[in-house]
């Protein structure tokens, strides 16, 4: 990408204009009245050959063609040495001006291609390489979030802009929405250079963004990705970090080892160490530094790491005897069988039996002391976890699912966190964000109907979660926070 800046802006060597707004226009001849050659567009960079009136004679080399423009509608330079610190002060300007990004970028690559190469391997490349990635990121998340019909012109060109200094995007199709993502080429030369702790957290952050995880990535590509993300944040040295950097790190770190926990689990590996390093960065987080602006990721980190934590408790056999118990075998390709057994029926001949393409969890299997339920924990997606429920009626069992909302899945579990003696109650804990919202709920579920009699988004406000919560439940689970 950096080559493409350079050579960019060296096409402007002997004396270049970079177009500062979307109002500029390449004429025929200086004067306003002259036919329009082109709409310009802020950012572009025009190779200057000489002035008249008011006007610049400029050549474009995108266009190939040549014009007048407005001498006050463009910033020109010389590309010297001596011109970079002038070039590094717009740069911090326009990083806070939205709406400017392709003539941010555009600065930027005359400030590569003016400031000296010792000084571009220096503090100034990173940080004029952080200003870069955050242009470009802020463009892809405008392009993402689309514009209104009078802008949706300047958005498309400003895109442009941005390609042709070798900027580089990707679109991925999630739910119906497409989102248009940076590849982050510049944050990864900010990790690789001379950059603070503080610059390679933010470049960090910005390269692991599940968002742009391609979702049609086959199972091994993506888990090479999420491993790679793993890495990438690892490199952050947190010790001098501010409160709220640290924050933000540690929760993309628990999100991301607790995805690699899941795709460990499902290529049949012990997942047991990421899945505690996602439980452990997660307890690092310090709620009284929590940014307001970061409590979508908090709550995001907390549903992914539950949805993945019953890789931290290793898995031991059942005890076979009088009283059911699950057993899994393998199915269809793919396929994880879950059988419900006891004494008098074995694997051939199940209480109950169903086969899952999510991934089974047999050590959250938890059986009431009445012997009339019992729940399983089954992950079928990376953040999305939910609660199977046995019920004996009669002399038969029955299997029925506890989702974690009913919306349109996004992220969230279902989880057991209970018993109510007497077998008829079973204590459930949900949290998920389904089509753009966020829910927690503590309930107080029916085993006869398997419908919720009482609700609070707090567990201490129920009676029977004062009472009758299991200790291994309030032990691991990160729902009561």
């Amino acid at each position: 990408m950096l080559t493409a800046i350079v050579t960019a802006a060296a096409a402007a060597s002997f004396g270049s204009a970079i177009v500062a707004t979307d109002a500029a226009v390449l004429r025929a001849s200086p004067r306003d009245s002259a036919p329009q050659q082109a709409q310009l567009w802020q950012g572009e960079v025009l190779e200057v050959r000489g002035e008249r009136l008011d006007y610049l004679q400029v050549w474009d080399h995108a266009r190939e063609r040549g014009g007048y423009v407005r001498a006050s509608q463009v910033r020109r330079t010389a590309l010297t040495a001596g011109e970079a610190p002038d070039l590094l002060a717009i740069l911090r300007f326009l990083r806070e001006a939205p709406g400017a990004e392709s003539l941010g970028i555009g600065v930027a690559a005359a400030w590569l291609q003016a400031a000296p190469a010792e000084v571009v391997r220096g503090a100034a490349g990173a940080e004029v390489l952080e200003i870069l990635g955050s242009f470009a990121e802020r463009l892809a998340q405008r392009a993402s979030a689309g514009a209104g019909h009078g802008r949706q012109q300047a958005l498309s060109a400003h895109m442009e802009v941005a390609s042709r200094y070798g900027v580089k995007f990707a679109s991925y199709e999630r739910e119906g929405k497409v989102r248009i993502c940076y590849d982050g080429e510049a944050f990864r030369r900010v990790l690789a250079g001379a950059a603070t702790p503080e610059q390679k957290a933010r470049a960090a952050l910005a390269l692991t963004q599940p968002e742009c995880v391609d979702p049609a990535l086959t199972p091994a590509k993506r888990r090479a990705v999420n491993e790679w993300r793993a890495q990438v944040l690892d490199r952050v040295e947190t010790t001098s970090l501010p409160p709220y950097v640290k924050n933000r790190v540690a929760m993309r770190r628990a999100a991301v080892w607790s995805t690699v926990a899941y795709e460990q689990a499902r290529f049949g590996e012990i997942a047991q160490a990421p899945a505690e390093r996602a439980l452990a960065e997660l307890a690092s987080v310090q709620r009284s530094e929590l940014a307001e602006e970061d409590q979508a990721a908090w709550n995001d980190a907390v549903i992914r790491v539950n949805a993945s934590r019953w890789a931290a408790v290793p898995a031991v056999a059942p005890v076979r005897d009088a009283r059911p118990v699950v057993i899994t075998q393998a199915g269809q390709p793919g396929e994880t069988c879950v059988l419900l057994v006891d004494a008098k029926h074995d694997a051939a001949n199940p209480l109950a039996r169903r086969c899952t393409y999510g991934l089974v969890w047999p050590q959250s299997a938890s059986l009431n002391r009445e012997g009339n339920a019992l729940t399983l924990a089954v992950q079928a997606m990376e953040a999305w976890r939910e609660l199977w429920v046995f019920r004996r009626k009669g002399r038969e069992w029955t299997l029925d699912v506890l989702p974690p909302a009913s919306l349109q899945p996004e992220t969230g579990y279902a989880e057991f966190a209970g018993w109510v003696p007497g077998g008829q109650q079973v204590l459930v804990a949900r949290e998920a964000r389904a089509e753009g919202r966020w829910r927690r709920s503590f309930e107080v579920v029916s085993l006869e109907s398997l419908v919720t009699q009482r609700q609070s988004n707090e567990a201490g406000a129920l009676g029977p979660f004062q009472r009758w919560s299991d200790p291994g439940w309030k032990r691991m689970s990160v729902s009561v926070r």
